[in-house]
């Protein structure tokens, strides 16, 4: 996430973060071309959510690397975010309409959703995995704001 100066479109500086010991955290950038300054404040429960996801607020100097948060704090399978095929000899088969709707999904988490109706489907005992189905199992799995 970064900070851009609404006045002249200028990605804002980091200046200070200051973590007055009750449980907030406030942050200072400023613009460089304008030298306009914005604060930012968080609550106890943002500054707990910001810590324990491990985003620093200030200071980082390289890009982070695609979805690098999510695979350094992962346990488990290695190929989570591999491409699974649509349809298997002797496993779980997809309908066309179902395929279709994985179009729509992020190409880069959609091997993870495949998984996961796969694996629902197995553990249901669903031979095709149809819109009906990848409704039900959204569902089940409280999934449906996703």
């Amino acid at each position: 996430m970064k900070f851009l100066c609404v006045g002249c479109d200028e990605q804002m500086t980091f200046e200070e973060r200051q973590e007055p010991g009750d449980g907030t955290f406030g942050a200072s950038f400023s613009c460089p071309k304008c030298g306009h300054k914005v604060a930012m404040l968080a609550n106890p429960m943002e500054t707990q959510l910001v810590g324990s996801l491990g985003v620093q607020i200030g200071g980082r100097t390289l890009d982070q690397q695609p979805m690098e948060l999510t695979r350094s704090s992962m346990i488990g399978r290695e190929d989570a975010f591999e491409d699974v095929a649509p349809s298997k000899p002797g496993g779980v088969r997809w309908s066309a309409e179902s395929e279709e709707r994985l179009t729509k999904v992020p190409k880069f988490v959609r091997g993870m959703v495949k998984r996961i109706y796969v694996e629902w489907a197995g553990e249901h005992g669903i031979a095709e995995i149809t819109p009906a189905v990848m409704d039900e199992a959204r569902a089940d799995l409280g999934l449906e704001a996703m």
